[in-house]
C-alpha cells in the first residue's frame, strides 16, 4: 500500500530501490546474574570484546581510500577514544564485580546511565556524542555475542538502508557497495553524517520518525532527497514522475559540466570569485579542475584529528606546500588549528570534559594557550608561502587583542625563519573568521588588525540564535533566514566594502544555490564552498543580475520574520 512520509533534506538526490532494514541500536537485554566464581572470567570476556572491537575499528580504517579517508579519520579516532574511556570501562567492570551482572547486562546498564547524562546536559558537544556512544556500545555488544559482522554496514547494491542512525564511517562503505540511499528515523541536515553524505552524493533523508514502523525488508522505496520525502510502494504516477525527474537530473549534470571553464560573471557583468573549501588533496585537485579561484578555507585540524600524536613543523610544511603547489599559483587561505567544541582530538590538545565546550577553549583561544604548537604551525604556513600566494585565517576571533597577539607571533616566526636562512613568504595576509556575534558587532576595533574577513555562517547562526545545529529537537529553529542573521551579514559585508577589506562567506549557505541570489543581494562577491557545489553556484551567479539584486536588499532587511524573507527570496 502506498505510503508517503516526510523528513529532513540531509543530502539531495533521487533513488528507487528495495528496503534493507537495520534494527535500532538500542539494547534490549534482560537482567542476567552470574556466580561469584565466574566474575573474573566475565570481566576478561568484556575486555576481550573491547579489544576485538578496537581491532575491528582499525581494520575498517585501513580499508578507507580516496578523499573521504582524512575526513573519516576524525570519527574513527573518536570511537577509539570511547573504547578506551575509563568512565565507560571501569563502570562496566564495577557492575560485573559488585552487582555480579553478566557483561552484556552490565554494558546495557552503563550505556543507559551515560546516555541519561548526555541527554540531561544542555550542551551541543556532549549531546552529539550520544550517538557515538550508541555506536561504540553496539560494537562491543556484537563482539560479546561473537557477531563480528553485526556492526558492519548492511546493505547491498540496489538497496536503500533504513535505520535509526548511520555513522559517518559507514557511509563511504555503503556508497562503495552500491547502496542507493539512506533513510534515518533520527538525525538532522547538519550532522556529520549528512555533511559527508553530500560529499559522497549519496541521497539521505533524516528524521523520518514513522518509517521504521511502516516498512519491511524488500519493500520498494522511493527516496526524494530534493523534497525530503519518502514513498513506500510508489504507484504508477510516482514511478513516472521519478523517471522524468531522473532524466532531468542527467541533463542537468551534462549542462553543468559545460561550465567548468566558464567565467563566474553575473548577467550584468560583475565578476564573482568562487573559492573552495578543502581538507584533502582530492578536494584541491577537484577545485583546480572546476576552475575555483583558489582555496578559501583549508581546514588544518584534520591533520591533528587523524592521529594520537601532534604533527611536527616539517610534516605540516610538506602538506601545506603541496596544497599551494596543487593550486598552481591561485591563492590559498589556510585556517589555523580549530580544535575544540564538536572536534574531538586524540592528541590531548583540547580540554577533556569542559563544562560547555562550544563556548570553551577552542579555535584561536586554544592556539594562544598552546603557543609552541601554534608557532610551529605558523612557521610551517610561512614556509609554504614561499611557493605561492598564501593567507592565514584565524578562527573563533572575539577581540582585537587576539588578532594583535596572532600578528605579533606571525612577525616573530617570520623573522626567526629569515634569520636562519629559510625561505619564507614575504607578504602573508592575516585575516579573522567572523563566527562569534561579538566579533561581528565590534568590527571597528578589528579593522586595522586584519587584512581580510571570512564569515563562518554555520557557527555564526548557531551563536546568534542560541540553537544547536546538531540537535534534532530544535532543528526547525536553526535557519540562516532569520532577520538577525541577514542584518549581521549585511553589516559585515557593508563594513568590508567601506574599509576595503575583502569579505568571504565560507559556511554551508555559500554552497547552496538556493541562497546564491540572497547573498548577492546582500553584497557578497566572494564565496567559499565545497568543490561539489561549485558548478551549481556558478550557474546561479551567471543567471543573476547583481545590480537588480542589490536594489532588493532593503525589503529583505525590513522583513520581520523568516516567512517574510522566504517570500521575498522566491521572488528573487
Amino acid at each position: 500500500m502506498r505510503t508517503a512520509l516526510s523528513g529532513v533534506i540531509a543530502s539531495r538526490g533521487l533513488a528507487l530501490g528495495r528496503v534493507r532494514i537495520r534494527e535500532p541500536q538500542a539494547l534490549e537485554v534482560e537482567e542476567q546474574r552470574i556466580e561469584a566464581d565466574a566474575v573474573e572470567a566475565e570481566v576478561e570476556r568484556l575486555h576481550d570484546a573491547i579489544a576485538a572491537a578496537r581491532d575491528e575499528l582499525e581494520a575498517l580504517r585501513r580499508t578507507l581510500q580516496g578523499s573521504v579517508a582524512p575526513e573519516l579519520g576524525e570519527f574513527f579516532d573518536l570511537h577509539a577514544l570511547l573504547l578506551d574511556d575509563p568512565e565507560l570501562i571501569s563502570g562496566i567492570d564495577a557492575l560485573i564485580r559488585t552487582g555480579r551482572y553478566s557483561a552484556v547486562y552490565a554494558l546495557k546498564l552503563q550505556r543507559d546511565r551515560l546516555a541519561m547524562v548526555f541527554d540531561s546536559i544542555n550542551d551541543p558537544y556532549f549531546r552529539s556524542r550520544r550517538e557515538d556512544l550508541d555506536q561504540v556500545v553496539g560494537r562491543i555488544y556484537a563482539q560479546l555475542h561473537r557477531r563480528r559482522d553485526a556492526a558492519a554496514p548492511e546493505g547491498q547494491a540496489g538497496e536503500i538502508l533504513v535505520t535509526d542512525s548511520v555513522a559517518p564511517q559507514e557511509l563511504a562503505h555503503l556508497s562503495a557497495r552500491g547502496v542507493l540511499a539512506v533513510v534515518t528515523s533520527g538525525g538532522s541536515a547538519l550532522s556529520h553524517s549528512a555533511i559527508l553524505a553530500r560529499s559522497l552524493h549519496l541521497p539521505l533523508v533524516a528524521a523520518v520518525h514513522e518509517l521504521l514502523g511502516r516498512v519491511n525488508d524488500g519493500d520498494l522505496l522511493l527516496v526524494d532527497g530534493e523534497r525530503g520525502a519518502v514513498i513506500v510502494e510508489p504507484d504508477a504516477d510516482d514511478l513516472a514522475e521519478f523517471q522524468r525527474r531522473r532524466r532531468g537530473s542527467e541533463r542537468e549534470r551534462r549542462r553543468l559540466a559545460k561550465l567548468r571553464t566558464a567565467p563566474t560573471r553575473t548577467a550584468d557583468g560583475v565578476d564573482i570569485r568562487l573559492f573552495a573549501n578543502a581538507e584533502s588533496p582530492e578536494d584541491v585537485a577537484e577545485a583546480f579542475a572546476l576552475g575555483a579561484d583558489g582555496v578559501g578555507l583549508y581546514r588544518t585540524e584534520f591533520l591533528f584529528l587523524q592521529r594520537p600524536g601532534v604533527p611536527d613543523e616539517d610534516e605540516q610544511f610538506q602538506i601545506y606546500r603541496d596544497l599551494v603547489l596543487g593550486m598552481g599559483g591561485r591563492p590559498v587561505t589556510i585556517r589555523t588549528l580549530d580544535l575544540g567544541a564538536d572536534k574531538a582530538d586524540a592528541t590531548g590538545l583540547a580540554l577533556a570534559r569542559e563544562p560547555n565546550p562550544a563556548l570553551g577553549l577552542r579555535g584561536v583561544r586554544l592556539s594562544l594557550a598552546r603557543r609552541p604548537l601554534f608557532a610551529a604551525q605558523l612557521r610551517a604556513i610561512l614556509r609554504a608561502a614561499a611557493y605561492g600566494p598564501v593567507r592565514i585565517l584565524v578562527p573563533m576571533v572575539c577581540s582585537r587583542r587576539e588578532m594583535s597577539e596572532v600578528r605579533a607571533l606571525v612577525t616573530e616566526c617570520a623573522e626567526g625563519l629569515r634569520s636562519t636562512g629559510q625561505a619564507c613568504g614575504e607578504r602573508v595576509q592575516v585575516g579573522g573568521m567572523i563566527e562569534v556575534p561579538a566579533a561581528a558587532m565590534s568590527l571597528g576595533s578589528l579593522k586595522d588588525a586584519v587584512d581580510f574577513l571570512s564569515i563562518g555562517t554555520n557557527d555564526l547562526v548557531q551563536y546568534l540564535l542560541a540553537v544547536d545545529r546538531n540537535n534534532d529537537a530544535v532543528a526547525d529553529l536553526y535557519s540562516p533566514l532569520h532577520p538577525a542573521v541577514l542584518r549581521v551579514l549585511h553589516d559585515v559585508l557593508g563594513s568590508g566594502r567601506r574599509w576595503q577589506l575583502p569579505v568571504t562567506i565560507c559556511g554551508e549557505i555559500a554552497g547552496d544555490p538556493a541562497y546564491t541570489r540572497l547573498l548577492l543581494a546582500l553584497g557578497l562577491t566572494q564565496f567559499s564552498l565545497h568543490p561539489s557545489s561549485l558548478l551549481e553556484v556558478r550557474r546561479a551567479v551567471r543567471d543573476s543580475d547583481f545590480g537588480a539584486l542589490r536594489r532588493r536588499a532593503s525589503p529583505l532587511l525590513r522583513a520581520v520574520d523568516r516567512e517574510g524573507i522566504e517570500r521575498i527570496l522566491v521572488r528573487l
